[in-house]
Parts: C-alpha cells; structure tokens; sequence
C-alpha cells in the first residue's frame, strides 16, 4: 500500500509498504478520507509530541476490510471513524475518567500509524459506526468531538456573549456548537477576510478582521482556535470582569505566553485550555447523524496522498480560500 511517512522534520514521503498486520483486537480500515489538521502540522515541522518516524492522520474514516478474530461490533464493508487517543483504561488518570491524559497515552497519527495512508490499523474500541453519512463527513468526527470537549470545559452561560479568534474549521465548528449550547451572540474574528464572511454565512452574529475593531471588556468568553502566541496574549484585553477565556488553538512547542497577571487578578478572569477531546465521539456522530452541525463548504481541496505536503504549505500560507483540506488515500 501507499503511505505518506514522516522520517524527520520537514520530511515527508509518499512510500510503498506492506499492509499491517493484524492483532486480535484490531480493525484493519481502508481509508477514504483523512484531514489534515494543524496537530499534522506540528508533527511536520517538528513541535509537537510524538516520535519519528510516523505515518500521520488522526482525522479520518473508511470501510473495514477486515477484522480480528476477537472483534464482535463490526464486520468487513461497515463505514466506521476512528478516535485516535487510546487510554490504557488502568492508569490513575483512565481510573478517575481522565482518559485524554493517560499515563500510557497512545494515539493513532502521532505514535502509532495513522490514516494518510490507503489501510490503516484500530483497536475495535476506537472505532465508531457513521452509518451512511459520507466518509469526508466522518473524518469530521475527531476534530468535533474536541470541540465538544472544549465547550465542556468552558460551559457557557446561557445567552453568553461569546467571541472566537480563528475562522478556520475549528472556529467555524466551535460557532455551531456554541449557538447549539444557547449563545446569544458569537463574533467571529479572522485576518483572513474570506474566512470571517464564511463564519458570517454559518451563523456569526458579528465578525471583524482586526481584533483593534471588537470592544474591550465586552465578552462573556473569548476563545482563542489560532494557536498563535500574539493572539492568546490578547485574550483578556476583550473579555468582561469575572468572564472566562478558553485557549484551543494549538500552539508551537516551547513557546510562552505573555500574559498580564494584574489583568488576570483586576478581572477575576478563568483561564481554562482544552487538550483532545475525552470520550465525545458518540455525541460528536450523533450531532453529525442529525443534521444538527453543517460542514457545507467547509473542505476547500481534496487531494491525493501525493499531494499531502502540498496540502500542508496550502494551509500554512492561507491561500485559495483555505478551509479544511482532505486527502482521499483511496480515490
């Protein structure tokens, strides 16, 4: 089969290798769609966890060409996703139903292979059933269900007044969600002048392009989906006295944050930060069964494994109206 490998820093190639092999407990997937998400980024470029080398993809979804001999809820031809964080289930962190930080953490993409590859291997435990939904809906799973996670962690008032800095997929999910949870007001703000006119056509009650525009002290919550140091650090300046701030966005290894600490104290701020998602895949599926979040318009390419860093440099330098690229490993 083809796979994209990622050797070291900055190097990834389209190689031939074997099919895995199978264990016991394990579902063999062959992938139809797989996105690429920022975590793939930082694993290509070298700052984030995880070793090499690596074949990545954490967001993905396929048809099951086969099952282990102790697999009991699937069969070949059932259209399934895939969570890629594995717990352990016996650490002190899975046993107090922390699993998104187990001592033992596994996880498809970044420590074992992942779905930027034609097949790929899952425990039975982490894969779920997307019925007919189509396979570059599935792969929006994972990245949903992080969401979910995410909200969780920052639990919204009811009528909150709430803005997100990033327009990217992420931001455009967190919108949904958060008018879903009760928001009665979510501003959206992106440099990107094509991104906050998407996030306006998908709910936005406001946007703006420069963060110099929004007023200060004004929002309940204000969520950071950039990742991008300069943009957390001016988190607190909109949030109002007693709000909370949720850091989502993933940002580079080793770099701190600068934040005011007597602006912290003055407004009794809540600083809360969100790391995967922590067994929200059910719901992320059944919010995405319903009809309940729409992806329309949100994957911008669909490329071929060859395409992979193509795909990559695309996202990282904005162009083309960027949203959510998905690679097809099969089509």
């Amino acid at each position: 089969m083809k796979a994209i490998k990622i050797s070291q820093p900055n190097s990834a190639l389209l190689v031939d290798i074997p099919l895995p092999r199978l264990q016991d407990d394990e579902i063999l997937i062959k992938v139809m769609a797989s996105g690429i998400c920022g975590t793939d980024i930082h694993i290509y470029r070298g700052d984030y966890m995880g070793g090499y080398p690596v074949i990545p993809g954490h967001e993905f979804s396929g048809v099951i060409e086969a099952v282990g001999d102790q697999v009991t809820r699937f069969q070949p031809g059932d259209r399934v996703a895939v969570e890629p964080n594995i717990p352990c289930d016996n650490c002190i962190t899975c046993l107090n139903n922390r699993q998104n930080f187990c001592h033992n953490w596994i996880a498809i993409g970044v420590t074992r292979p992942g779905g930027m590859a034609q097949y790929t291997t899952a425990p039975e435990k982490a894969v779920f059933d997307i019925g007919e939904i189509p396979f570059e809906q599935g792969a929006f799973m994972e990245p949903l269900s992080c969401v979910l996670h995410g909200v969780s962690r920052l639990q919204p008032e009811i009528a909150s007044r709430i803005a997100i800095f990033g327009a990217g997929p992420i931001g455009i999910l967190l919108l949904q969600v958060l008018r879903l949870q009760g928001a009665a007001e979510v501003t959206v703000v992106d440099k990107n002048p094509n991104r906050v006119e998407f996030a306006l056509k998908s709910g936005a009650d406001g946007i703006a392009t420069n963060l110099d525009d929004l007023e200060r002290s004004y929002f309940d919550c204000v969520i950071d989906a950039t990742g991008a140091i300069p943009v957390m650090n001016r988190t607190i300046e909109y949030v109002r006295q007693g709000g909370k701030i949720l850091l989502f966005g993933v940002p580079p290894s080793g770099e701190n944050l600068s934040l005011n600490a007597f602006t912290i104290f003055q407004k009794g701020l809540t600083v809360l930060s969100s790391f995967t998602s922590l067994r929200n895949s059910y719901q992320a599926l059944h919010l995405l069964k319903q009809n309940r979040i729409s992806l329309e318009g949100l994957i911008s390419h669909k490329l071929s494994l060859s395409d992979f860093i193509t795909g990559i440099e695309t996202i990282e330098k904005g162009e083309e109206d960027v949203k959510k690229v998905m690679i097809l490993p099969n089509h």
